[in-house]
């Protein structure tokens, strides 16, 4: 049987259809340039899973293309005069082609994790469960192609299953709105596109969809094995079974995964040595690279009294809105990714690590406002405000021109008044009692 099946991998499409899948996959993951999976191998595994927007259809056309080999060859006549069954004869080609797909889309999988391989160091163990299903669609699509290219051995058949497996993907979630969790059943890309630093897909979610793959693959082996048209409805039975029992796995709730939020990524890392400076764990990869301006950044601070001594990632989520807890003594700074997993705007970390000194507690309304923010830490960076190349630390421009002639002001003061307001600006936004002029000598 070995040697059945290693002569099927050499001359069925199962080679040509692993390079194919490779070759797509990994060039739709350079084209994204690491936009989607700089992060870490979480954000690869779901990038992978969107992608199955086009190799989904792909491995449809493949077992389209392979189903129609006995009608090509003309053999039809001579296989069906033999004594063996169509199941032991289309075994070789099933397992074929499932290898085929499994090695294409992990050969994808592995080019995106050689981008990210010096940075990501989290590897937690849902990005299995997550790849498995992906896998799990492509052996599901390549069986389903397999059993509609020996039913209908046409030429077009393989581009038409090709454009239709497009389509389908792409209609699902317009076809169950609003229940966006029953496209989640349906469609192994839905939700996969762009996660953030802390996403997750829910154990249940995976397992209601590999439940239906399961139920669709087998659907495919039962009809590509059958000999007649009742035998071929019996497909329709795992088909509507597995539909059944997904649904019931589903968690029936939308926006579940792009909600979801993995704790373990947010639990804080930090660097050796001191001042601390930590990131939830989903960043420990650019630690390193973030610790010595983050630290030079406190040594600017370290001139008003009761300034902050650590800095933290801001690990806060909105859906759902979660804030880490707000101390004095802790700056917090947005962590980010560059396309290549390292540090991106590492020249702007020590701006913004002096800029968030003066950030309040996050459900703060009376905060001070973004040009006195400013303006009070560049008086401690010793340098006029400028707009940064992109504006690293999230302020529109057209606050840097007023930040400047706050910053004028200061500079016109002896230091100890210029200080003295600076740091008035620091005790309000930490109390939440700003409210305007401080650097200018009001009352605030």
């Amino acid at each position: 049987m070995s040697r059945v099946f290693g002569i099927e991998l050499r001359r069925s499409a199962a080679l040509g259809s692993a390079l194919v899948l490779a070759l797509v996959g990994t060039l739709l993951l350079v084209l994204d340039a690491g936009a989607g999976f700089a992060t870490g191998w979480m954000q690869l595994a779901m990038t992978q899973r969107l992608y199955l927007a086009l190799l989904w259809p792909l491995a449809l056309a493949a077992g389209a293309w392979q189903g129609r080999r006995e009608h090509r060859t003309r053999v039809g006549e001579l296989f069906a005069s033999t004594p063996r069954p169509v199941a032991q004869r289309a075994l070789p080609t099933i397992g074929a082609m499932a290898v085929a797909v499994t090695g294409g889309y992990l050969l994808m999988g592995l080019a995106g994790g050689l981008w990210i391989a010096r940075t990501a160091e989290y590897l937690p163990a849902r990005v299995f469960v997550v790849t498995a299903v992906g896998v799990l669609a492509l052996i599901a699509a390549v069986w389903l192609g397999l059993a509609v290219g020996r039913l209908l051995p046409w030429l077009g058949v393989a581009p038409a299953l090709a454009v239709a497996g497009l389509g389908l993907l792409l209609t699902i979630p317009a076809a169950t709105r609003p229940r966006g969790w029953l496209a989640l059943v349906f469609s192994p890309i839905y939700e996969m596109n762009m996660p953030g630093s802390y996403a997750d897909v829910p154990a249940r979610v995976s397992g209601a969809q590999a439940v239906w793959l399961a139920a669709l693959a087998g659907a495919a082996v039962v009809l590509l094995a059958s000999s007649g048209w009742r035998a071929r409805t019996a497909a329709l039975l795992p088909v509507a079974v597995g539909a059944a029992l997904a649904i019931a796995v589903m968690p029936h709730q939308n926006r579940i995964v792009t909600d979801a939020v993995d704790p373990v990524a947010k639990e804080l890392v930090c660097a050796d040595g001191t001042p601390r400076v930590c990131v939830g764990r989903v960043h420990s990869g650019i630690l390193d690279d973030l610790a010595g301006p983050a630290r030079d950044g406190l040594k600017l601070l370290a001139r008003l009294p009761g300034a902050p001594t650590e800095v933290h990632e801001n690990t806060t989520t909105w859906r759902p809105d979660v804030y880490p807890a707000f101390r004095a003594d802790v700056v917090l700074l947005s962590v980010r990714s560059g396309m290549d997993g390292h540090l991106a705007d590492r020249s702007e970390i020590l701006e913004e690590v002096v800029t968030g000194a003066f950030a309040g507690p996050p459900t703060c309304e009376t905060v001070p406002g973004p040009a006195e923010r400013i303006a009070a830490a560049h008086w401690l960076i010793g340098r006029e405000p400028a707009v940064p190349g992109p504006s690293a630390d999230g302020f529109a421009a057209d606050y840097y021109g007023e930040a400047a002639q706050l910053w004028q002001g200061l500079q016109r003061l002896s230091d100890g008044e210029a200080q003295a307001r600076v740091l008035a600006l620091r005790e309000a936004a930490v109390t939440c009692t700003a409210s305007g002029g401080l650097l200018t000598g009001g009352k605030g």
